[in-house]
């Protein structure tokens, strides 16, 4: 009888464990080259006994390629109801984020575990179902069906709010087909209301035609030009203006007196500045003419000489009068010869003291008649003889052509 022990089976002894080899690779895979890459699957997984395989694109001529573009491979497997395939866009948005690995590959035969020496970023997978590539994709739907979808759930779903929204869109949305007979009509009534219209070229006409500004040229190359004397001072009136006084005063005190408008600073020191001046030949004639022009330029200051020009008498009364636009229009008249008076670069803070009027208001009618206020360059300045004390001060300045301001659209009211 055989003993009991014997009976047992033996057991099989244990395979001794080997140890796992760890090494690194000795060179690293490019991005072109065939080698161990890493995937990821963003939406569907593929089946562990799926087969991929590695491809590398035609390279492109130098021509075509972009210099910037490092060339990817291309990965890609399949089961019997989809297809995978990585994507290109996403997989080099994914690398540029700094997205990258460290890959291993272990080998079960040899027992090693080979660590490639540089990181690796992704491949990012994308899937097609194999059944539905043969159905072409639904079109977009149009702005029309999108809004009738919008407000169908909306009116299901939405609020009170939000449906009282879709109500009052409906009632003041125009029907397009209602319309379609008498579009013809609509258009005829259009054109025959803007024949009377008129064009960009008119309405610019009439606007400078009601400029409250002298006479004045569009064309004329020269700030001297683009407002006439004559055109500011009548020509009777011009040789009719006293300057012998300005001589036979023998003082400034004096000189003063002979003007109608005795209170400007501006008008009394540009009267002695020109009495200063040395006399002779052209020089004498161009003093002779400063005075004239100070002289009118006092007298419109003054204004009781001019109330024939600058007034107008209401209907049924004979006492003339004056208006918020004739003021405009003396002032626009008085500020044009202080221009040629200052060289077409007047002191406009000083008049305004003079006048005692706010410096907006008189440089709001030196813009209207085509002046920049600007700060003199060292260059104008010396020109104009002024002092480098003046170099932060500003000046209205005309410049020819002259370019009159643009007149701002008023927004419409609801």
């Amino acid at each position: 009888m055989a003993s009991t022990s014997s009976l047992k089976k033996r057991k099989r002894e244990a395979s001794p464990a080997r140890e796992l080899a760890f090494k690194v690779a000795s060179h690293s895979v490019a991005p072109t080259e065939v080698g161990p890459v890493l995937v990821s699957f963003p939406a569907l997984n593929a089946p562990p006994s799926t087969a991929f395989r590695c491809y590398r694109k035609k390279m492109k001529t130098s021509a075509e390629s972009n210099a910037d573009e490092t060339p990817i491979l291309t990965v890609a497997g399949e089961t019997d109801a989809v297809e995978f395939e990585s994507n290109e866009e996403e997989t080099r948005r994914v690398a540029g984020a700094g997205c990258r690995y460290v890959i291993a590959v272990h080998n079960k035969r040899t027992s090693e575990l080979t660590v490639l020496p540089t990181t690796m970023s992704p491949y990012i997978l994308s899937h097609t179902v194999k059944a539905l590539k043969s159905i072409e994709p639904a079109p977009a739907p149009s702005a029309l069906e999108y809004m009738k979808a919008k407000t169908a759930l909306g009116e299901t779903f939405g609020t009170k709010k939000a449906k009282a929204a879709i109500r009052a869109k409906e009632r003041n949305r125009v029907d397009v087909g209602a319309m379609e007979g008498v579009m013809d009509f609509v258009m005829a009534g259009i054109d025959k209301a803007a024949g009377g219209l008129m064009t960009t070229e008119e309405a610019k006409d009439l606007a400078d035609a009601n400029r409250q500004v002298p006479p004045f040229s569009l064309t004329a190359t020269d700030p001297a030009d683009v407002y006439p004397l004559h055109g500011i001072i009548p020509e009777p009136e011009w040789k009719a203006l006293p300057v012998s006084a300005f001589y036979e005063a023998g003082s400034a005190y004096e000189r003063k007196q002979v003007l109608p408008f005795r209170g400007s600073e501006w008008v009394n020191a540009r009267v002695e500045a020109a009495m200063a001046e040395h006399t002779g030949g052209d020089k004498d004639k161009d003093r002779k003419r400063q005075l004239k022009l100070l002289f009118y330029i006092a007298a419109m200051m003054a204004f009781p000489s001019l109330l024939a020009r600058f007034t107008e008498c209401p209907r049924g009364s004979s006492e003339p009068r004056t208006t918020p636009q004739l003021d405009v229009r003396l002032l626009a008249h008085v500020l044009a010869l202080c221009l040629r008076v200052d060289n077409y670069a007047a002191d406009h803070a000083l008049i305004a003291r003079d006048l005692s009027l706010s410096p907006d208001k008189i440089t709001q009618v030196f813009r209207s008649l085509g002046c920049k206020i600007v700060t003199l360059g060292e260059r104008e300045r010396t020109r104009l003889g002024l002092p480098d004390s003046v170099a932060d001060e500003k000046r209205a300045v005309l410049t020819a052509p002259v370019q009159f301001p643009k007149q701002r659209l008023k927004k419409k009211t609801r």
